[in-house]
């Protein structure tokens, strides 16, 4: 009796997607990893002025539920996480799709690496398993968004009713995580609270702090509008600040220090004795320079400073960077992130207003491109042989308020017909 014919198994098709702002890898077809490090957004948003895409990583919603639908088969789940949040809408319609994938039996697990921050958070409450690092951060908030124009007030009254279902939703993920009341997640979220790892496990929100994990450096920009992690830049949401317990120097407060980024890491300090501690080796390099400028200049050259005047002078040379960079800050959402990234940190770095100037002339070269392009345009098109419509001959025509009388006559017939 022959043998039954059997089939050979199929090879699982390997998945291995990489967009930048996150990825989804699956090799053997069971275990899939997602790695997801921007801003969730419904669309990449355009610059209003040229209709470029805004530099930035941003996790388009149709892209990543596109590229969600090829893990199908997997039997694990593993979302890496580091993000500052974006759109709530977006975060809860990730969430729900995530929570499907759960309901299908797919083990969802969460390792947050940097930041689960506002819609972030609400993603990461979808998982089954969440994984955090002592030094990770999670964030949540009530709702909010930008006005433009002109509103009334059932306009405001109707925008904080959807805001308040929006909360109403976060709420109800958050609960099935955590199993805090309702109560106590929405006083949180007014009071719009943060949470290092071990504060995460404590509220529910994680399940296993990750006790071995690489010490995790996470410091703020100047005016708090900005995340270093792991020497990355996350900006906030604009309106949205860093908790004061993260190392960072705000305006009129001294006894704080600066985030300022250098290759492999940030620097924290504020004086040459911190400095010190931190880059010993960056410190001395710094203070020989400042020595040899100092002594460059006094008296001709002829006399040797004291050391002392070495030291004052990168102590200076540090606060004045600090200073560069918080009005840069100050100013940062005014402008593209290509346009501050290199105005802090580019081979021709530059002051706040530098970088406002070099900014307009930018744009005003757009703009002349754009005029010259026009007309152009206009030339090529041959409207310029066109002439004007000759007049009317009045004696032919009718009486145009009599005209205008009888089409609005019949106008208003054909509305009563319609109703």
């Amino acid at each position: 009796m022959s043998e039954p014919f059997r089939p050979f198994a199929r090879k699982p098709k390997a998945v291995n997607i990489n967009r930048g702002p996150y990825s989804m890898k699956m090799e053997d077809g069971q275990n899939a990893e997602i790695t997801m490090y921007g801003e969730v957004v419904e669309r990449h948003p355009r610059d209003w002025r040229t209709g470029e895409p805004v530099d930035g990583d941003f996790i388009a919603q149709d892209d990543f539920l596109r590229d969600l639908d090829s893990l199908t088969g997997a039997k694990t789940v593993t979302i890496h996480m580091s993000s500052c949040g974006g759109d709530a809408l977006v975060g809860m319609v990730i969430h729900n799709k995530l929570r499907e994938l759960s309901a299908k039996g797919i083990w969802l697990i969460c390792i947050v690496d940097g930041a689960a921050m506002s819609a972030a958070s609400v993603i990461m409450s979808a998982c089954d398993e969440v994984r955090i690092n002592p030094a990770s951060l999670v964030m949540i908030h009530r709702c909010w968004g930008f006005f433009w124009g002109g509103y009334n007030a059932e306009d405001l009254r109707e925008a904080a009713e959807m805001y308040d279902a929006y909360d109403r939703a976060a709420v109800t993920a958050y609960q099935r995580k955590t199993g805090l009341s309702e109560t106590e997640l929405t006083r949180m979220m007014s009071e719009t609270t943060w949470l290092t790892g071990k504060e995460a496990m404590e509220k529910g929100f994680a399940d296993q702090l990750i006790e071995d994990a690489e010490p995790l450096e996470i410091a703020a920009s100047a005016d708090g509008r900005s995340l270093f992690v792991r020497g990355r830049q996350f900006h906030l949401t604009p309106g949205m600040f860093a908790p004061d317990n993260i190392p960072t120097v705000k305006s009129g407060h001294s006894d704080k220090t600066d985030a300022t980024e250098k290759e492999g890491g940030t620097i924290m300090a504020k004086t040459l004795e911190e400095l010190r501690k931190e880059d010993p080796v960056l410190a001395e390099s710094l203070l020989a320079e400042a020595k040899a400028a100092v002594q460059q200049t006094a008296l001709g050259g002829t006399e040797s400073p004291a050391p002392e005047a070495g030291e004052d002078a990168v102590q200076t040379a540090v606060q004045a960077e600090q200073k560069r960079l918080q009005e840069i800050d100050a100013v940062a959402d005014l402008f593209d992130a290509e346009t501050v990234q290199a105005a802090k940190y580019g081979e021709h770095a530059c002051t706040a207003q530098e970088m406002a100037y070099r900014f307009a002339q930018k744009a005003a070269k757009q703009r002349g491109t754009f005029l010259v392009n026009m007309f152009a345009d206009f030339k090529d098109s041959g409207a310029n042989g066109v002439g004007a419509v000759p007049p009317v001959d009045d004696k032919d025509s009718e009486d145009p308020v009599a005209q205008a009388q009888a089409d609005a006559k019949a106008f208003n017939e054909r509305k009563k017909e319609v109703r």
